[in-house]
């Protein structure tokens, strides 16, 4: 296990209250992709970047419990609360995504949910969800990151460059995360691009994706089963 991390390693006060209320406000058009990502799980969970908590509501009976680790102060207690209300066993803690104060091999399946967008290290991030996955345990994400064509591609690295992390708590709206789940040794598994919203006007964080991956067994290789 890595040295643990600082309990407070992330601290965006003003930005947590405004995403508590924005991703409240928008559930009705993300909560049904947290079901699609969510489906189907059992046995041990950890979820990496728990934010708020609104997971915890779509994850199906079969799951024997969920770890949930949270960095930002003020996320992690309004998940704590929704670890109260949450159909299957939830233990909310602090942590970092590149050092995670748990055992190696020690679950399931692992579940990312926009956060990949906001990690310091991303590869290192991605290297201890493998690490603490058992051989064959399975990665769920639901990341936003580069899409929409040259023009929104090149807007989205000059706003990662500039603004975008100041004003969104260290959001990067130019990651690949399908890429980056690939050169972490994951097996990639199905997975499909989503908008969110899914009509209107796309924002640069509206190019979403959604899909499976795991880690090799012992005999397996990396290669995509896509």
């Amino acid at each position: 296990m890595p040295a643990r991390a600082p309990m407070d390693v992330v601290h965006h006060p003003l930005f947590a209250r405004f995403y508590a209320r924005f991703s409240v406000a928008a559930e009705r058009t993300v909560g049904p992709h947290r079901d699609e990502l969510l489906a189907c799980l059992s046995g041990r969970v950890i979820e990496v970047g728990a934010g708020n908590g609104l997971n915890f509501a779509h994850y199906p009976g079969t799951v024997a419990e969920v770890v949930a680790i949270e960095p930002e102060r003020a996320l992690r207690h309004l998940a704590v609360t929704a670890a109260l209300r949450a159909d299957v066993p939830v233990d909310v803690a602090p942590g970092a995504a590149e050092a995670l104060p748990v055992k190696s091999e020690a679950f399931d399946a692992a579940v990312v949910s926009l956060v990949l967008c906001s990690v310091r290290d991303v590869a290192r991030a991605l290297s201890e969800i493998r690490r603490v996955l058992r051989p064959g345990g399975e990665l769920r994400f639901f990341e936003h990151g580069r899409g929409g064509g040259r023009a929104m591609e090149l807007t989205q690295r000059a706003l990662d460059r500039t603004v975008w992390p100041r004003l969104f708590g260290d959001c990067h709206v130019g990651r690949d995360p399908v890429a980056a789940i690939r050169s972490a040794g994951f097996v990639l598994g199905p997975y499909r691009q989503v908008s969110v919203p899914a009509k209107g006007p796309r924002m640069p964080s509206s190019y979403c994706v959604l899909g499976t991956a795991w880690r090799p067994g012992l005999n397996e290789s990396t290669e995509s089963a896509e």
